[in-house]
């Protein structure tokens, strides 16, 4: 716990931090990593907790460049060279990303070999909202792949989802969503006026490896996210925009959106979905800074950053 120690030292103090990371651990199979690059004591502070996708560690998850002999793993996401995209856009907020790694490599698999996982998610995300020792806080809950699944985790865990989150995305992560889920998420949007959910999915019902298709055709984040429209459907107001490679359904308010991805090549584009700048318009849709050096499924915008 010496890692959390520090933590909390670092934010309760008065005094910038240019660049910085602490990890510690949680319930012996959780790591926390904490990206605070920046922090300065005075400015209001967004919390994203990032739920890492099955099979990748934080170093993958954070990213690099890659030399000779790295696991490909290295270069499919770079969350952090995005964060620090977006720590440019919003220069007058804090911006920390919490990696949330578990031994398993999968939150579906740690939930399984956690009864009480409801209570230790909850646990963990008040844990560290609490180390922020700052007056205008807010968490953004974000996760790819087997990520959504700490998601879902934590709603499943609440009576309903506290005022403090202000944004819930998925990232190609809602493999878990069902029925169950949908009156605490209408009632979020409903009753939070700072409330935003984002979610991204391509047609993954139709791709294929090897030749055969890597989900059922209701197994997937395609068919989980319609289903899910469907749902905001009877109480939101949406409309449809397209262009030429995507569908986009935005409420009336822009505080709903969802990404869809058509697959007429059957291709698999679920690492893509974060790495051309998924993680960016996670955070930023919505806000005046959407679209402004960047595009969704576009050229990488953050390059410059990638070290």
């Amino acid at each position: 716990m010496k890692g959390l120690f520090v933590l909390c030292t670092m934010l309760s103090g008065s005094f910038a931090y240019t660049q910085n990371m602490s990890s510690f651990s949680m319930y012996e199979d959780v790591k926390i990593t904490i990206d605070t690059s920046g922090f300065q004591q005075k400015n209001p502070t967004i919390i994203i907790f990032y739920a890492l996708p099955n099979g990748n560690t934080t170093a993958q998850t954070i990213g690099k460049k890659l030399q000779e002999g790295d696991d490909w793993h290295y270069d499919i996401q770079h969350v952090k060279a995005q964060t620090d995209f977006i720590r440019e856009k919003i220069n007058r907020k804090n911006i920390a990303v919490i990696y949330l790694e578990n031994q398993y490599k999968s939150w579906p698999l740690w939930k399984q070999n956690h009864s009480d996982y409801k209570q230790k998610i909850t646990h963990l995300i008040d844990t560290v909202f609490n180390l922020f020792q700052v007056k205008n806080k807010t968490i953004y809950l974000n996760g790819h792949s087997g990520g959504g699944s700490f998601i879902f985790g934590y709603i499943e865990a609440m009576e309903k989802i506290p005022s403090s989150i202000s944004r819930i995305s998925f990232i190609d992560s809602n493999y878990g969503y069902d029925s169950s889920h949908y009156a605490k998420l209408k009632n979020w949007l409903l009753q939070n006026k700072e409330a935003y959910l984002t979610v991204f999915a391509y047609n993954d019902s139709v791709a294929l490896y090897n030749g055969k298709p890597i989900v059922s055709a209701k197994g997937g984040t395609w068919y989980r996210s319609h289903l899910m429209l469907q749902h905001l459907q009877n109480d939101f107001s949406f409309k449809e925009l397209r262009n030429d490679s995507l569908m986009l359904f935005e409420s009336r308010n822009k505080k709903i959106v969802f990404v869809f991805k058509p697959n007429p090549d059957r291709k698999i584009y679920h690492t893509q979905q974060v790495e051309l700048n998924g993680f960016i318009h996670s955070v930023l849709y919505g806000t005046k800074q959407e679209n402004e050096g960047y595009e969704y499924f576009g050229q990488r915008a953050y390059t410059k950053f990638i070290r």
